[in-house]
């Protein structure tokens, strides 16, 4: 079937954020995801600019909006230590799923888990000194987003940095995940929501001219391969 990619698809919606989600594929969609994330996302990237950095100068404080399964917490973690840094990981979660399998798959990484929205840690006062997610603001609208943005904004510490990295929506990189992705249907993938949700979530992401008309003064916008965007912010003050 043919989508017109030329407009952001908000009428869909991933079957993986269904409340009677089948719970079985859902968890082997967090159990792949890590696979996916490495050679999509590249949270190793995030790693060598934004944290380690921060890392060399004291003990880092990380936030990952929406962590999902956190296969990247869990990566950030191990880096950390192969490094000899130390620094504190919380996971958060609006769904309670993903918190609970996470925190059974910890293996050994100290991350902190919580079922939570960020705006309860903006109540609570706490502060990271980079904080980002992954393969999140698809799933919002406008109005979510610009929350999510300002409450990291007051989430991040003195120095901080906040990143929101995400999926470009083109026709080119909805075929190429398609194609990839085609042969493994079967095998790697079956049994999971990993293909069907993840050509939904390009048909819901932004461009990244769409998300600069969006988001507020200060946020820079940056487009990358493959098929790559961010939405970067970086705190001088505690509060905005």
């Amino acid at each position: 079937m043919r989508h017109d990619l030329s407009v952001r698809d908000e009428r869909v919606r991933e079957l993986m954020d269904e409340t009677d989600a089948d719970l079985e594929m859902l968890e082997r969609t967090y159990e792949r995801f890590g696979l996916v994330n490495a050679l999509v996302s590249r949270p190793g990237l995030l790693y060598r600019r934004d944290v380690r950095p921060r890392a060399r100068r004291g003990p880092v404080r990380v936030l990952d909006i929406g962590a999902g399964g956190a296969d990247a917490c869990r990566l950030l973690a191990a880096r950390l230590r192969r490094d000899g840094l130390t620094g504190s990981i919380t996971a958060l979660d609006a769904d309670a799923r993903a918190i609970d399998w996470a925190a059974r798959h910890d293996d050994g990484a100290g991350i902190e888990y919580r079922h939570a929205l960020s705006s309860d840690l903006v109540a609570e006062g706490v502060t990271f000194d980079v904080i980002f997610s992954n393969h999140v603001l698809h799933h919002l609208d406008d109005g979510e987003l610009l929350g999510i943005l300002d409450d990291s904004q007051r989430l991040l510490a003195p120095g901080g940095i906040a990143v929101h990295r995400d999926i470009a929506r083109s026709s080119t990189a909805y075929a190429l995940f398609a194609s990839v992705t085609w042969p493994f249907a079967g095998s790697l993938f079956r049994g999971s929501f990993i293909r069907e949700d993840g050509l939904i979530s390009i048909r819901r992401s932004y461009t990244p001219r769409e998300l600069a008309t969006v988001v507020p003064d200060g946020w820079r916008v940056v487009a990358g391969l493959p098929a790559r965007l961010e939405a970067r912010w970086e705190a001088v003050d505690a509060r905005p």
